[in-house]
């Protein structure tokens, strides 16, 4: 890989790093699984780099192979996440720290999406990250009418876990 290559990857990485960070927080429990996780959807990432064509936006495509990722992983392990070595790249990404510090609504929107299956919760990060439904759709690789029906029903479910 050129390293002009290397370094458009690290600088559109570190710009989109809260996408990945968020998906961690969405299949992890811990800081130690969140770092873990992280690790292993930035080697994914830099390992798909070079496919990556520019036919969406960077961070469209980096939501999709984040979340492959870690629904992957999540399914394996279920609890602990195996990472990969990566100490043979050369090149750092400068990794700012993950504020853990969340209201307790957050806390509990949280645990209420954590307990949908992995499809659903990547639909309802993709809504809340503003996505319409065409970008929800290629993303996860379902129509939209398919994702407009889930993203109903998944409302209704959390509507009933949060307001009993």
């Amino acid at each position: 890989m050129t390293e002009e290559l290397e370094h458009r990857f690290v600088a559109q990485l570190e710009e989109n790093q809260n996408i990945v960070h968020k998906i961690c927080r969405l299949y992890t429990h811990d800081k130690e699984s969140h770092n873990d996780l992280f690790q292993e959807i930035t080697i994914q990432l830099w390992r798909a780099y070079p496919k990556f064509r520019g036919d969406s936006k960077f961070s469209t495509w980096m939501y999709r192979v984040a979340l492959n990722t870690a629904i992957t992983l999540y399914r394996k392990n279920k609890r602990r996440v195996k990472t990969q070595d990566y100490e043979g790249v050369s090149f750092k990404i400068q990794s700012d720290p993950y504020d853990d510090t969340i209201e307790e609504q957050l806390k509990l929107m949280y645990q209420a999406v954590k307990t949908l299956n992995d499809i659903d919760k990547a639909l309802v990060f993709l809504y809340l990250e503003d996505k319409n439904y065409r970008e929800i759709s290629q993303t996860l690789g379902i129509t939209e009418v398919n994702a407009r029906v889930k993203m109903n029903r998944i409302k209704e479910k959390l509507r009933k876990i949060l307001n009993p």
